[in-house]
């Protein structure tokens, strides 16, 4: 069997040698033949070229570079689409996804698991981290269609049907763990220790945490659309309300002075409530916007691949 392992990285030139040869001892003991294929995306330090230097040394090394930053979502649906293994498994390059697991993730596979999910421990995590992560995963259960599992990411073996499967879905914006929990298929975990960072410094930036939030929420229901209805159907309820209360009371005690607070009241919350709603509406458009352009995820600039699928 082939084991095809995805690594997309942006700026990691101090930990691609690591992260091979940790990969590389773990097959010594394993009769499974492997590849790994590594995706920049379009760094801009010097790890193109450890690349280069890997691949001449070692034939299982297969790189492809971007001509740009096209983010983590598309390096990864790029390295599925250039894959030949059986089974793929798709890691970080920070090593924060140990490759001393592999083993016990292809043993799973073989007893019959189309998903080996790694599942993180998050015990040794900071505080700064789990608070947003514990708030995503509860929203996330009454606002995404899919269930999504905290430590679960992308740290997993799939088998070649997943992959296929995956490959279906061609829209341009991508939630990958929605994605995974969507085509289904059997599944099962792996829990591994939260590792930290060998090198270099996280390329997420809390404001990216919240838009990759956000895309998972929208990506994958209507749900904000829905929510926005039942907003704006109880805002006008209240306001018909207030409306009849208000022609009765001058009805029974004649025009009274308008109060102040009753006027800005009203204006703030109806201000923002339909602000609120255009926000929600106009994220629908934008992905709608980027969908309708048709652009391809990404764009090779060099590669050791023979072939290009």
């Amino acid at each position: 069997m082939l084991i095809s392992i995805i690594v997309p990285l942006y700026n990691e030139e101090t930990n691609i040698s690591i992260l091979h040869e940790k990969a590389s001892n773990v097959f010594l003991n394993l009769s499974h033949q492997f590849e790994i294929i590594f995706i920049n995306d379009g760094s801009t330090d010097q790890s193109l070229n450890v690349l280069k230097s890997l691949s001449e040394r070692d034939e299982h090394i297969k790189y492809i570079s971007f001509s740009n930053n096209f983010g983590k979502e598309s390096a990864m649906y790029c390295g599925l689409e250039h894959c030949n293994g059986d089974a793929v498994i798709i890691m970080d390059s920070d090593l924060q996804h140990p490759p001393e697991i592999i083993p016990k993730m292809i043993q799973l596979h073989e007893d019959g698991y189309n998903q080996v999910v790694a599942l993180r421990n998050r015990q040794n995590e900071s505080f700064i981290k789990k608070i947003p992560a514990k708030v995503f995963y509860k929203l996330s259960r009454y606002m995404i269609d899919v269930k999504l599992k905290s430590g679960e990411g992308d740290f997993r073996l799939i088998s070649k049907e997943v992959v296929n499967s995956i490959l279906k879905m061609t829209e341009y914006n991508r939630f990958s763990k929605g994605i995974f929990e969507w085509v289904g298929f059997n599944k099962t975990t792996l829990t591994f220790e939260h590792q930290e960072r060998n090198d270099g410094h996280s390329k997420f930036s809390v404001f990216k945490l919240i838009d990759y939030a956000i895309d998972g929420i929208i990506s994958f229901n209507n749900k904000p659309l829905r929510l926005c209805f039942y907003f704006g159907g109880i805002t006008m309820f209240i306001c018909l309300l207030y409306i009849v209360i208000t022609f009765v009371n001058i009805l029974l005690h004649g025009i009274e002075e308008p109060g102040y607070f009753t006027i800005i009241s009203a204006i703030l919350f109806l201000g923002g409530l339909q602000l609120f709603s255009l926000g929600v509406i106009g994220e629908y458009i934008g992905r709608i916007y980027y969908e309708t352009k048709d652009r391809p995820k990404y764009i090779i600039e060099q590669t050791n691949l023979k072939t290009h699928k």
